[in-house]
């Protein structure tokens, strides 16, 4: 049975390597009688990776090819192309010929054991251990945080099943977190070991610099998973609880104040003296804040979901109106 696939590339300064990786992607196609298309998106590269691209794509017309203005992010980079694909399985890798595409077929067998997106895992790496540390670090936060357990979640060789894509949106740096966002909406995810190839051209684009943002964008995925189509539950049980704590302390302080000037003898309480007062009021005012935010992001929510399915279907019978989703 001939594979349909799709394989998006993006592209960022990588001119040396793009007819070498075209023609290791051409011959495994070829090799296993895939029915195939290349994209690759030019993210904004300022070296001559579009004139290689242009030159690759009038001798081959599966080859479809984008150019941003100027760079716009890996997330953006890839949600272009996968809106270009037409095939039935997406495959995604970085362009600087470190991702081996001899992996393919391995790839498409673990989609065939029911998985609906695999994930690529560089066991042996061949990069400096600045970039390596902090990925393994990285990857445990994530599997800590979410429950979404990978070796390399940051591996640029994928592959999807296209309705995986059909419902994951991705901005900014979140294309690290695609596994976790599938995972979210009921997909199955898996992952295989891949090999990882020592880099040839160009240098690495990551490293320590962006352990941080990564982090930042870990909080951000954590609460769109857990709190996405409930946000109040997240930041209104917050401010419940420091509203409740401000309150019960306050009221504490009002009955030890008002006891003092009422039984004979006992020393008077000053509210003024005590700077537990001082937090307590900033609890409250905390505990309102949140609330009131909570209540904001709801509305934003509501409106959001008359717009977006909030369920990923997996299966009907029984409707004749193909494609279509009148619940």
């Amino acid at each position: 049975m001939t594979r349909g696939l799709s394989v998006v590339i993006p592209v960022l300064n990588e001119s040396p390597s793009l007819r070498q990786l075209y023609e290791e992607i051409r011959q495994v196609c070829e090799t296993h009688r895939y029915d195939y298309e290349i994209i690759f998106v030019d993210d904004g590269s300022t070296d001559d990776s579009w004139q290689v691209i242009k030159s690759l794509s009038e001798q081959d017309s599966r080859i479809k090819a984008l150019r941003f203005r100027r760079n716009f992010g890996k997330a953006a980079a890839l949600m272009a192309g996968f809106a270009r694909t037409t095939k039935p399985f997406v495959m995604t890798m970085d362009a600087d010929l470190q991702d081996d595409p001899a992996e393919i077929p391995n790839f498409l067998a673990a989609l065939d054991k029911g998985a609906d997106l695999v994930s690529g895992w560089k066991k042996i790496r061949h990069d400096p251990w600045h970039k390596v540390f902090p990925s393994r670090v990285f990857n445990w936060l994530v599997g800590a945080m979410t429950g979404v357990r990978l070796h390399d979640h940051n591996c640029g060789m994928k592959c999807y099943r296209r309705e995986v894509l059909r419902e994951i949106h991705i901005y900014g740096e979140l294309h690290r977190f695609i596994p976790v966002l599938a995972a979210a909406r009921g997909f199955r995810v898996s992952e295989i070991v891949i090999h990882h190839r020592p880099r040839q051209f160009g240098r690495s684009k990551y490293g320590i610099g962006r352990f941080m943002k990564g982090f930042l964008d870990l909080l951000t995925v954590r609460f769109l998973t857990g709190f996405g189509a409930r946000p109040q539950h997240f930041l209104g049980g917050i401010g419940l609880i420091a509203f409740l704590v401000g309150g019960l302390i306050l009221t504490f302080l009002a009955m030890e104040w008002g006891t003092s000037r009422i039984i004979p003898g006992m020393d008077v309480v000053y509210l003024r003296e005590r700077p537990i007062v001082i937090y307590s009021v900033g609890l409250l005012l905390l505990g309102a804040q949140l609330m009131s935010v909570g209540f904001l992001a709801e509305l934003l929510t509501a409106y959001h979901i008359e717009h977006e399915k909030t369920y990923s279907l997996a299966e009907e019978i029984g409707n004749k109106q193909t494609g279509q989703d009148n619940s």
